[in-house]
């Protein structure tokens, strides 16, 4: 239960953080919250991740329907026992529903965090994106540990 309360917090951070962009910022405008670093960007997405798909509305809402089907399966009868697994599931969920809600209700997802490492413009993202990929890079990293773990209980 305590992961779905984790994925709802994540919902109601990403669409909170979105409406504050949308209700005072103009598309396009950028504030600097760390010079040369860090900057607060309204931008608007009709894709996925780097504006990948732009324009496919009814292929993201299959995927994500399959998608958060699947995570809600996994949290119920795998990650119940396996906080890790849990967390990372209920990141993935949370993200996942916060662009989706952008994409059923404004046709486009909000994205305003914009850094800059070294000189590359890193592409804008949200706090969905954000939680999306931490969830799958904590998954990941699951995923490596469990595989050496097998592989040194199989050599004992």
């Amino acid at each position: 239960m305590i992961y779905y309360i984790v994925a709802l917090v994540i919902i109601l951070l990403d669409q909170w953080t979105k409406w504050l962009v949308v209700r005072h910022m103009e598309i396009g405008e950028s504030i600097p919250l760390l010079d040369s670093v860090l900057y607060l960007t309204s931008h608007r997405n009709k894709g996925a991740a780097f504006g990948i798909l732009e324009g496919q509305m009814w292929l993201f809402y299959i995927i994500t329907s399959i998608v958060v089907i699947g995570i809600v399966y996994y949290m119920e009868k795998e990650a119940k026992h396996d906080r890790v697994f849990a967390t990372a599931l209920a990141l993935i969920l949370g993200g996942a529903i916060g662009n989706f809600i952008d994409r059923i209700f404004r046709g486009e997802v909000v994205d305003f965090v914009n850094t800059y490492i070294f000189t590359y413009n890193f592409p804008i993202f949200n706090v969905a994106d954000s939680a999306l990929c931490v969830g799958v890079g904590i998954l990941f990293l699951k995923m490596i540990r469990d595989e050496r773990k097998a592989k040194k209980e199989k050599n004992a």
